[in-house]
């Protein structure tokens, strides 16, 4: 082999030893490069366990737990805001159902010395009164706590010189509020136990109450759930028109038909 050719190929080889070398130091020099990037989070009172309607909060029914920024909205209860938060709603009453880890925030419970819990759920301008009840007048007990009903009233009067039993409808559509002290059932719950049933109504409602309960003995005819009007819509209540009760407003008598 000629001298010349042995240079050339020496030279090619050492070229090539370079470039290899050269490679593996860029390789080895290239690092990763990791971004981090850090969420904001706040401390925001949840509850520790399950609380239904009623339920008062007591030693561990409340939390601290973190929570993403962006989600807390100024209804929620933060540390940052309320330190002393959950020595705060100490004895406060559930008016409302809570699931274990939801936030808790000012509306959804009724501090002490707020009124009690019944007063809490009312709707503005809406009143509850009780009425005795037996489990004759009130569907065997299968009443529960907001369901609907028809209060009917049955009485003595004199017809024809005669002394008759009538019944009438004073109030439809009215939702019950508590049988005895249940405000709330579960879905185990088939039957609710009580001497009185709370109802939900009006301010005019409850005279007419109160004036069939001194006439003769109520009872509570339950709805059907398709009978209760949806948002915006009313229901229907053509039936018995004819059904009223006698008030006494001023000395003077007025007809008062059984009608929300």
């Amino acid at each position: 082999m000629k001298k010349g050719r042995i240079i050339v190929l020496a030279i090619a080889f050492m070229a090539a030893i370079g470039a290899a070398m050269i490679a593996r130091n860029m390789v080895s020099e290239t690092e990763t490069v990791t971004v981090e990037k850090t969420v904001g989070a706040k401390d925001v009172l949840v509850t520790a366990k399950d609380l239904k309607l009623g339920d008062t909060i007591s030693e561990g029914s409340l939390k601290w737990q973190q929570w993403p920024e962006e989600g807390v909205t100024p209804e929620l209860v933060t540390r940052e805001k309320q330190p002393d938060a959950i020595s705060d709603f100490m004895g406060s009453v559930a008016r409302a159902p809570f699931v274990s880890g939801e936030p808790v925030n000012n509306a959804k419970l009724v501090k002490p010395g707020e009124g009690g819990v019944l007063a809490a759920i009312l709707p503005a301008g809406m009143r509850a009164i009780s009425t005795p009840i037996s489990e004759e007048s009130a569907a065997g007990g299968f009443i529960l706590p907001n369901d609907r009903v028809d209060v009917i009233l049955t009485r003595r009067m004199q017809v024809n010189n005669k002394d008759q039993q009538i019944s009438e409808t004073v109030l439809r559509n009215v939702r019950v509020l508590a049988i005895g002290q249940t405000l709330e059932t579960t879905g185990e719950e088939k039957v609710a136990s009580g001497a009185t049933a709370t109802l939900e109504l009006t301010p005019r409602q409850t005279e007419i109450l109160s004036l069939a309960q001194s006439m003769g003995q109520l009872s509570l005819s339950l709805r059907s759930l398709a009978d209760t009007p949806k948002p915006g819509s009313t229901l229907d209540i053509s039936e018995d028109k004819g059904s009223s009760v006698k008030v006494l407003k001023y000395g003077l008598p007025s007809q008062v038909f059984g009608v929300n």
